[in-house]
């Protein structure tokens, strides 16, 4: 963390005990003068960076919630608030859909053609690191330095990604050259910098393994969008009920703008289906309000939980 990102957190905390001390002053006992701030206000305070460029909102109640929040706590963000206004979802128009469902696998592909692969277990998290359909054109060893710089980058990106912490290692392509392995671990160390969370890293052993933990902040992202799966008794994971209802959300949006029909049918299995009614209702109403559309949930027992089907009527 730089300087004015301390600077940033100090000011933050700062306002925030005297905005407590002003309630405490004013308010009669006993009342609540301070609560843990929703999952968008978090993300505000523990994401924004003097890098930032833009905060995009595509609800209005947040909208005003988090312009009062930086209004309050941190002024110099709340010109970069944005409220998103486009038709499509939010998440198709910045991709974030495909970086999702990326971010859930385990194989995660380089422009080259090569692939990393990311196992978590319990003790710790493994990254291999393969040239896949990349061959190269010259000397071997280039096209594995090339191969091993390229994913360095995506590494590091997707450590941040998915929250990965605790104690990681990474195998990287066996190098002959003493250069190439330097290198590659200088290039991940200026990578890791980017990093808000606490890194360690030992150098390239001669068998090309990097040894390196990361301060746990938070639950990772497989932890959060995610569940135990109850088709293999535990052994693998399933998108969460939460996870794919608003999947199933964003997907009648596109439906919608797609085709003139006023009902709009879903079909899905039965656990997401009572999640849905019994968690979601509202966000059904809303939808159906701001489409102008009837929304229909059909229970189809033989669907896998993960499957569901969007129909126009």
């Amino acid at each position: 963390m730089g300087d004015e990102d301390v600077k940033l957190d100090m000011g933050y905390l700062l306002k925030l005990w005297d905005n407590i001390q002003r309630k405490r002053a004013n308010t009669p006992v006993p009342s609540l003068i301070h609560h843990d701030l929703d999952v968008a206000l978090r993300a505000i305070r523990d994401l924004s960076t003097k890098d930032l460029d833009r905060i995009m909102v595509d609800s209005d109640d947040e909208y005003r919630s988090i312009l009062k929040f930086t209004d309050t706590f941190m002024p110099q963000l709340s010109h970069l608030v944005t409220l998103y206004d486009r038709d499509d979802p939010i998440f198709d128009y910045y991709g974030i859909e495909i970086e999702l469902n990326r971010a859930l696998g385990k194989r995660v592909w380089l422009k080259s053609g090569g692939y990393i692969v990311i196992e978590k277990t319990e003790a710790l998290t493994t990254v291999d690191v393969n040239t896949g359909k990349y061959v190269g054109k010259g000397n071997p060893e280039d096209t594995i330095l090339k191969t091993n710089l390229e994913a360095v980058r995506e590494i590091a990106y997707q450590l941040r990604l998915r929250n990965i912490g605790g104690i990681i290692i990474i195998d990287f392509i066996d190098m002959e050259r003493e250069g190439g392995r330097e290198r590659v671990y200088q290039t991940l160390n200026e990578a890791l910098k980017k990093d808000r969370a606490k890194v360690n890293i030992l150098r390239i052993s001669e068998l090309g393994l990097v040894e390196m933990t990361r301060k746990r902040t938070r639950e990772n992202l497989s932890r959060i969008l995610c569940e135990p799966c109850s088709y293999c008794e535990g052994r693998g994971v399933l998108k969460s009920k939460t996870t794919l209802c608003f999947e199933i959300f964003r997907e009648i949006r596109r439906e919608a703008m797609n085709v003139p029909s006023k009902t709009i049918v879903v079909s899905l299995h039965p656990a997401v289906a009572d999640y849905m009614y019994e968690e979601e209702r509202y966000a059904i109403e809303a939808l159906e309000n701001r489409l102008k559309k009837k929304i229909i949930i059909k229970v189809r027992s033989a669907f896998h939980q993960e499957e569901y089907e969007i129909e126009s009527k």
